[in-house]
């Protein structure tokens, strides 16, 4: 009987853990950006501040494009593109009410995914196994709110939209 009084405060104590730590990399985050300038940063200052990214990207002009996704538990995607020239030439986060505005029935999966940066996650339902569900979890101020794609066969946009996160709004949440 003990044991299962302690299940749940064991639970809560780890989603606690989650949210502490998403929250302290959000903030980490905020001070490695503010150590960034356009322009004038080079490579290995980005390299310094935000570590490797999760996928390099070159290009056809000599500039390399950086992946910083903070998805599954963060709220972010950032995107830095490092010019020819070795500075960095910009630093965006991806997850914006503008970008998710881009996002049309009938776009290719790709370019979703080159406007967004890496999901939070991804899956097929047993039901519809031809379409494929992506979501990614953001801040809309201070609410916890998810963007979910859903994609044909083809790999195109069939829907899109947002919602609060269900982690918030399901029981344990808060």
């Amino acid at each position: 009987m003990v044991l299962s009084c302690l299940v749940p405060e064991v639970v809560m104590r780890l989603i606690a853990l989650v949210l502490a730590t998403a929250a302290a990399l959000a903030a980490c985050d905020q001070h490695r950006i503010e150590k960034l300038e356009e322009g004038l940063s080079t490579e290995a200052d980005v390299r310094r501040q935000f570590g490797e990214p999760s996928h390099v990207t070159e290009k056809a002009d000599g500039s390399k494009v950086f992946e910083y996704p903070r998805q599954p538990e963060g709220s972010t995607n950032y995107l830095i593109v490092i010019g020819a020239d070795g500075k960095m030439s910009s630093l965006r986060q991806l997850l914006t009410p503008a970008n998710f505005a881009k996002v049309q029935a009938g776009m290719a999966q790709v370019d979703v995914r080159r406007a967004l940066g890496k999901p939070a996650k991804t899956q097929s339902f047993g039901g519809k196994p031809e379409e494929e569900v992506w979501d990614w979890r953001f801040l809309d101020g201070q609410q916890k709110k998810v963007f979910t794609v859903t994609f044909d066969r083809d790999r195109r946009v069939l829907s899109a939209a947002t919602m609060d996160d269900p982690r918030d709004t399901l029981a344990g949440g808060k």
